[in-house]
Order: C-alpha cells, then structure tokens, then sequence
C-alpha cells in the first residue's frame, strides 16, 4: 500500500524526491503519512481535496483486498 501511495503522489507532484510515505501497522489497521514538498501540497491535495480524496479511496480499496483498514495523512511540510 505503501508503493501505492507513493506511485501516485509522485506521478503528481513537479519534485518527485521529496514524496516520503512512513507506514505503520497496528494489527489489521495501516496508518499512512504522507509528505511532499511545500509547493507541491496544492497538487496532492486538489481543489477542495477531490484528489486527496481520490487516493484515500483507492487505498481503502487497496487494503479492503488484503483484508486491512487504511488511513491516508498529509502532513504539513516544515
């Protein structure tokens, strides 16, 4: 999920090399965080977060193959 992820935020954003995904797991549960660039933060996001969106549902439908229960977060750039 984590390949996923990545794959397609940096199929979106201009600097690939600052796309980071941290997974974590808990049991049945997948916790994702993701991080970009700070100018790239509008592309991930989308207007009104239809694209953010877009990549939550097909990870939950990534995960629902496996079994699993995932969550996406984008984590402010510093």
């Amino acid at each position: 999920m984590k390949s996923l992820v990545e794959f397609i935020a940096r199929s979106l954003v201009n600097d690939p090399m600052e796309v980071v995904v941290d997974q974590k797991n808990h049991g049945s549960k997948v916790y994702l965080h993701l991080r970009v660039a700070k100018e790239d933060m509008g592309r991930v996001i989308g207007k009104g977060g239809r694209v953010a969106n877009a990549i939550r549902r097909l990870l939950y439908v990534a995960a629902a193959r496996e079994g699993k229960n995932a969550t996406l977060d984008i984590d402010d750039p510093r």
